[in-house]
């Protein structure tokens, strides 16, 4: 069987979504499936290829907009897909146009098609006027796109129900997930403490993301400065538009990392006392979570897409509804002091994983639909 996964962006750009699609690819691959990618042709990369996993890539025009963020394909742009015989689609979100083309496309093709969504909010667009008008596109886009897919499916609980919003009754989950031994394997042996000359018994808090306002960034460091701790750390890995401006603020045991290569983010949450994230963004079910709980590291949270499926009870993970600097000040210094929660708040959280979130399930339930698709 051929399956073709539609996705605006793709690999070399990183992110949620280019993750889960070419893990998925990969495992359907090795399952005895063939894989075409449907993405953006970007400057510099070929419109044709095949990775070393075995999956073919199709990049085909686009107008950039939004910096590359929102491509825009050229009209008859899948017409190259004329030559291919697909026998399933995956389509990745509901709002990019290209998602648009695929679901007619497919329909035109009678091509079985599903939707993965990877959201639990409207996209936000800088202001409230562009976000009214961002708002009425994505119920354009899921009316236009639900008419012609067999189905949509959620990487979470959290997006299921986000779904209803746009009247889609999701007919179940393909989670986010992660494979804990190639983390494993892809780790680096970098030992921060030993790099940034702290002491063997400080406390490590990470953050590991884009720095922007949506990510809670700005809270998270107040918090952590109040405390004051001098055998802590709060450690924070990425780039942003708030990165030197969080750096002017000059607050106590915050080090801002910059821009820090995948396999010592992977060694910095295996050796962190506690992995943070007080998004307000409309996550679908963030990979830094899985990774998190993957490398042995508890979390500290707002709550958020996936976080509840994840974090059940408190014994697994904390979750808090705001992210009030007082409110995680507080959270942060009883989560420091707690070592046995610590301990089993990541035991917990591991276990919850490997049962429910490896992307060799999460392969194995998207072929469970394949083979009732009829094809």
């Amino acid at each position: 069987m051929q399956v073709c996964f539609f996705s605006a962006q793709y690999l070399p750009t990183i992110g949620g979504v280019e993750r889960y699609t070419y893990n998925l690819a990969k495992r359907l691959i090795a399952a005895g499936h063939q894989v075409l990618v449907v993405t953006s042709l970007k400057p510099g990369l070929a419109q044709r290829e095949t990775d070393p996993s075995g999956i073919r890539i199709l990049r085909v025009p686009c107008y950039l907009a939004m910096n590359g963020r929102f491509p825009f394909p050229y009209p008859g742009a899948l017409k190259e897909l004329e030559k291919e015989s697909i026998d399933f689609a995956v389509i990745q979100t509901r709002f990019y146009p290209l998602s648009f083309d695929a679901s007619w496309f497919c329909r035109k093709k009678k091509i079985p098609a599903i939707v993965v969504d990877h959201s639990t909010g409207h996209m936000p667009m800088g202001n409230p006027i562009l976000n009214f008008a961002g708002g009425l596109y994505e119920h354009f886009a899921a009316s236009y796109i639900k008419r012609r897919v067999n189905g949509f499916y959620g990487v979470s609980l959290a997006v299921n129900q986000w779904l209803t919003h746009f009247g889609i009754k999701a007919k179940g989950c393909l989670h986010n997930a992660v494979d804990p031994e190639e983390l494993e394997k892809t780790a680096s042996q970098k030992d921060w403490r030993a790099e940034l000359g702290l002491a063997p018994d400080t406390r490590l808090v990470a953050f590991v993301g884009r720095i922007i306002p949506e990510k809670g960034v700005e809270p998270l460091a107040r918090a952590f400065g109040a405390l004051n701790r001098q055998d802590a750390r709060l450690l924070v890995a990425g780039e942003g538009p708030q990165l030197e401006q969080l750096k002017a603020l000059g607050l106590p045991g915050v080090i801002f990392l910059g821009a820090v290569p995948y396999p010592d983010v992977l060694a910095l949450l295996r050796q962190a006392d506690l992995y943070c994230l007080p998004t307000t963004y409309a996550e679908g079910f963030p990979t830094t979570f899985l990774e998190a709980a993957a490398c042995g590291c508890p979390i500290l949270s707002t709550v958020t897409g996936g976080s509840k499926e994840l974090m059940p009870t408190p014994d697994y993970g904390i979750q808090l509804e705001d992210t009030n600097p007082e409110t995680w000040k507080k959270a942060l210094a009883a989560a420091l002091e707690n070592e046995s929660w610590r301990k089993e708040a990541s035991r917990l959280c591991r276990a919850n994983l490997d049962a429910h979130f490896t992307w060799d399930r999460v392969a194995g339930e998207l072929l469970t639909i394949l083979q009732s698709s009829g094809r």
